[in-house]
């Protein structure tokens, strides 16, 4: 905008007052408009900044263009704390966007102003304490200012009062005061003036506080007191009173103590009321001994650095009838054996009981109202004495007898003074004045225990558990009240092997088995029970008849066999001659059935006699049938079950113990030596073995790799030495028929190792037998079932030291033998070599035919050493 001269009037320099109030004038001026603005002005006069900083100024409007400048009254203006002059920069701007910027000098002028009180004064109205007997002092000292820094004068009004005010403004006590004579309190008018006559003023308030300078006297004549004992908390002994002279006809404002020390009395602290606070009994100590009680009383009219005096009191405590007769113990037992005579002493109560009052007149007691059921059982000789005596006879045993074995009777005490202390007497403090006396009869044991039985039997199956019950004694004993009897064996009850085989419960007789009974050993076992109350006993017999019981299995020899026959053996044989022999100890050799329960495929095999007889034999009961496929087994595991079941009838085999034996026999089919295989399996041995070793152990593979290399170099040269020696000196035919395993030695590497080494060894004849259609010998292999016909002059070929696995096929006769690999749960296990001792087959002679068996085994020994020359080269 373009800087015109909008503002009539600045710039200017104006006054004003100090202390101004909000609104108050302080220059007026006027704003020009161009007649091009049309819309006036734009921006009203604005105070746009001011020096110094303040807002104690604004700027407000007359109507139309005139302003005002006035003050804001925040802050007061103030000449001797404020700067003395500010200049206000006004700005206005009209529609036209024309604008002026013009100072305003605002000089502050200074106005003479009231004096003010300062500190306490300024806030409050003052008060001063005076003890009465204070010498003449200073005893305040007014603070008041002047805005204008002027010297200010003070002075006092009333004139009359005994204090003065100096030109420092000190306030000063112009006599000793004394609190009974003079006035009590003082108002004091304090006025400053500065020199133009301005002046302010204040209240100070003077109080004279009063001292204590006289001592309290007791008005209380009476020193000696009398009471009766047992006074209740609280009753009032003697009312002690006392006056100060300080107090003038007012109540005195004394203070009360007792100064001896004595629990059992109190005195109230304001009125002097002495009263009982605790148990006074002139029958305990020392009241008993020292009846009469000092007491030193203290009045005082300060509590603290007052003055006080003192008086002794005493109290004389008398004895009442306050005590009823005391037992101790309040309840007595006593024992009597039933039958004593009438006239025999039981108690004197007379020595457990006493009354504690001082006063003999008080102290006397007696024994009076003895009841209680079975009472007239008993009596006092007199009421002084307290002896209990009994005067009839109880007999426990009695009918008539009540059945009371405790009596309980009661006795009551009593003073014989007045007042007894008894349940007539309520309004009296309660006290247990029965004595119980518990008169126990003592049963004496007369009668022996008495079994309801001479002599008991018990019969008891032998397989009964160990620990049963098998019967129970009792035995009861005519002493009342019936004793406690105890049970025991005392004779017998013991074998050869068993110290107890029986045991008796204690208290209820129960008797029990602590060893297995056994019919074939003992059928009768005889022992002696006793019956004891702690002091008499009796016995009685005790039979235990076993009862037999088939608790034994058949036990049969052999209990295990292995058999061999031809495929061909004729119906009705009995195998091999083989029979089994049985035995039961509790049981009849005619008892004994056979029957084979597993294994027994197409019911090949039988006994006879199948039942009635200890003694059976294997019969063949039907033809094999291999050719047809009916028939694949050739190694029969059958399991015979012998029952001891035989001589019983169908309704008791329901309900009787039946014990079967067991019998496992192992039975293998030899086929015909005309069904012979034409070529001789082989098998094939694999050897697995696993090396484990620790990983921490990192030097074993570097050793184990270094030792191995040159063991694996040692050996591939004497191999190559034995190879060169075997191609010059030994023929082809002369090798041995199977590679000998190697024995590699056992090595230790960071991981699982496997080693496999396949070795294939010749069929080998372990068995023989003779053909049942020509008669002639032949061999046979029991795993893989293949034969040829014997040589006269050739020995059984001798048998592998090695578990194999056979398996044949078919009616071809062909198979193949496996050695079982060695268990995985020895991976660290060295391994083991496999040897066969096989020689080759002879030629047959001029004349004999060659079977299709022995023509196989030749051309298979034929092709495997082709192959062993093979893997040598």
């Amino acid at each position: 905008g373009r800087r015109i001269q909008l503002l009539k009037g600045l710039p200017a320099t104006s006054t004003v007052e100090e202390n101004s109030a909000a609104g108050v004038s302080v220059y007026n001026f006027n704003v020009t408009v161009s007649p091009l603005a049309s819309g006036g002005i734009a921006i009203l006069p604005t105070i746009v900044i001011s020096n110094p900083l303040t807002e104690a100024f604004d700027i407000e409007s007359k109507g139309g263009f005139e302003y005002r400048v006035v003050t804001t009254g925040n802050p007061v203006l103030d000449y001797e704390t404020m700067p003395k002059s500010f200049d206000l920069q006004i700005f206005v701007e009209d529609t036209t966007g024309r604008t002026d910027l013009n100072i305003l000098t605002i000089q502050v002028t200074d106005k003479n102003e009231h004096p003010v009180f300062r500190g306490n004064m300024a806030i409050q109205t003052v008060t001063i304490y005076i003890l009465e007997g204070t010498p003449p002092e200073r005893i305040y000292r007014v603070d008041a200012a002047d805005p204008e820094n002027a010297k200010l004068k003070y002075s006092l009004l009333p004139a009359t009062v005994p204090f003065l005010i100096r030109e420092s403004g000190a306030i000063f006590s112009t006599k000793e005061f004394d609190y009974e004579k003079d006035p009590h309190c003082y108002f004091l008018n304090v006025t400053v003036t500065d020199p133009d006559g301005l002046n302010s003023t204040k209240t100070v308030n003077i109080n004279i506080i009063n001292i204590n300078d006289e001592r309290p006297y007791f008005t209380t004549k009476q020193r000696i007191y009398r009471i009766p004992e047992e006074q209740s908390l609280g009753t009032i002994v003697a009312n002690i009173t006392a006056k100060d002279p300080d107090d003038e006809d007012s109540p005195s404002r004394l203070f009360y103590s007792i100064q001896s020390s004595n629990r059992l009395f109190s005195i109230n602290p304001a009125t002097g009321a002495l009263q009982v606070t605790g148990r006074i009994d002139r029958d305990a100590l020392p009241l008993r001994l020292h009846p009469n009680i000092s007491l030193i009383v203290r009045v005082e009219d300060s509590l603290s650095s007052g003055h006080a005096s003192e008086m002794e009191i005493t109290i004389i405590v008398d004895d009442i009838n306050d005590n009823p007769p005391e037992c101790n113990p309040s309840a007595f037992r006593k024992e009597a054996n039933e039958n004593t005579t009438p006239g025999t002493f039981l108690v004197d109560l007379r020595n457990y009981c006493k009354d504690i009052d001082v006063d003999p007149s008080n102290n006397q007691f007696s024994f009076t109202g003895l009841s209680g059921f079975g009472s007239n059982n008993f009596a006092l000789e007199s009421t002084v004495s307290g002896r209990l005596v009994m005067t009839g006879t109880i007999d426990l045993e009695n009918p008539a007898n009540p059945g009371v074995e405790v009596y309980t009777l009661t006795v009551r005490v009593q003073d014989i003074a007045h007042p007894n202390y008894s349940s007539k007497y309520p309004f009296y403090i309660s006290f247990d004045n029965i004595i119980y006396i518990y008169i126990r009869i003592k049963p004496v044991n007369e009668f022996f225990p008495v079994f309801s039985n001479l002599s008991y039997v018990f019969s008891v199956s032998e397989i009964t558990k160990v620990g049963s019950s098998i019967g129970r004694v009792h035995a009861i004993d005519k002493d009342w009240p019936p004793n406690i009897i105890s049970y025991s064996i005392v004779a017998g009850a013991g074998t050869r092997d068993y110290t107890n085989i029986f045991w008796i419960s204690p208290t209820k007789g129960d008797v029990k088995i602590l060893a297995r009974l056994d019919y074939e050993t003992t059928q009768k076992h005889i022992f002696t029970v006793q019956a004891s109350d702690q002091r008499k006993s009796t016995t009685a017999s005790v039979t235990v008849n076993v009862l037999e019981v088939n608790d034994e299995e058949p036990v049969c020899s052999p209990s295990f066999f292995s058999l061999q026959i031809p495929v061909s053996l004729a119906v009705g044989t009995n195998i091999n001659g083989f029979r089994i022999e049985c035995q039961d100890r509790d049981s009849d050799p005619r008892s004994f059935r056979y029957f084979i329960n597993e294994g027994n495929d197409n019911s090949h095999f039988s006994f006879s006699p199948s039942a009635g007889s200890n003694i059976s034999r294997l019969i063949l009961a039907s033809r094999f049938d291999y050719e047809s496929g009916l028939d694949t087994t050739w190694v029969y595991s059958l399991r015979v079950h012998i029952t001891d079941d035989n001589l019983l009838s169908a309704r008791d085999k329901t309900t009787h113990l039946i014990k079967t034996g067991t019998v496992t026999l192992s039975i293998r089919v030899i086929p015909n030596p005309t069904t012979a295989t034409t070529t001789t399996p082989g098998f094939t041995v694999v050897t697995k073995r696993e090396n484990l070793y620790s990983a921490s152990a990192w030097y074993v593979p570097f050793v184990i790799t270094l030792g191995s290399l040159l063991l694996l170099g040692l050996l591939g040269y004497l191999g190559l030495l034995l190879l060169t020696r075997l191609r010059t000196c030994c023929s082809p035919a002369g090798r041995a028929h199977g590679t000998p395993p190697i024995n590699a030695p056992e090595k230790k590497k960071p991981k699982k190792e496997v080693v496999v080494t396949m070795t294939k060894l010749n069929t080998v004849f372990d068995g023989e037998a003779r053909d049942p259609v020509t008669g002639r010998m032949y061999e046979f292999n029991t795993r893989s079932g293949a034969r040829r016909w014997k040589k006269s002059n050739e020995p059984l070929q001798p048998v592998l030291a090695m578990k194999v696995t056979s398996s044949a096929t078919g009616n071809s006769g062909q198979g193949t033998e496996r050695a079982e690999a060695p268990s995985k749960e020895k991976p660290s296990e060295k391994r083991k070599e496999l040897t066969a001792a096989t020689k080759p087959a002879a030629k047959p002679s001029a004349g004999q035919s060659e079977t299709p068996g022995q023509a196989g085994l030749r051309l298979q020994k034929k092709k495997e050493e082709s192959e062993d020359r093979g893997l040598s080269s």
